[in-house]
């Protein structure tokens, strides 16, 4: 049976707040459902993404602000960098991991600039939303077997 990953839920404290951040993304606004005062349903989706996010109000218990290693996928890490510093958007300078397969959590491990050898999976930019929920855009040009 297929199981595709369809809406990630991340905690946030002002919704109106994420909405404007996230719509300024260019991302897409799929839906904005209020049923009643404590209950409030905000998707969006990243251009191009199948998958969405939803943020509101009686969504989740987390902690606003503590999701944390979501992953956008693009094919070109420093022209999305340069995409995202044009929105206004705090990123980070493109950087790679000094273990060279995946990135540490928080900023352990980061290396200046894109992976040496510019592989697949191994550079990236991260930023938070204005709760602090946090980004990782990852650099994949040639996708591993079987994805």
């Amino acid at each position: 049976m297929d199981m595709k990953l369809e809406v990630v839920v991340i905690p946030v404290s002002d919704v109106d707040k994420a909405k404007e951040f996230y719509v300024s993304l260019g991302w897409r606004l799929d839906a904005d459902f209020a049923t009643d005062e404590p209950f409030r349903v905000v998707q969006v989706t990243p251009p191009g993404s199948p998958s969405s996010v939803i943020f509101g109000t009686g969504l989740t218990t987390a902690t606003p602000g503590s999701a944390q290693g979501l992953h956008l996928v693009v094919n070109d890490v420093e022209a999305a960098r340069a995409e995202l510093a044009g929105l206004g958007v705090d990123v980070s300078e493109v950087f790679h991991d000094a273990g060279g397969v995946f990135h540490h959590a928080g900023t352990q491990g980061r290396v200046p600039g894109p992976d040496p050898e510019r592989r697949s999976y191994s550079s990236f930019v991260s930023f938070s939303d204005p709760d602090g929920n946090g980004w990782v855009v990852q650099e994949i040009t040639t996708r591993l077997p079987g994805r």
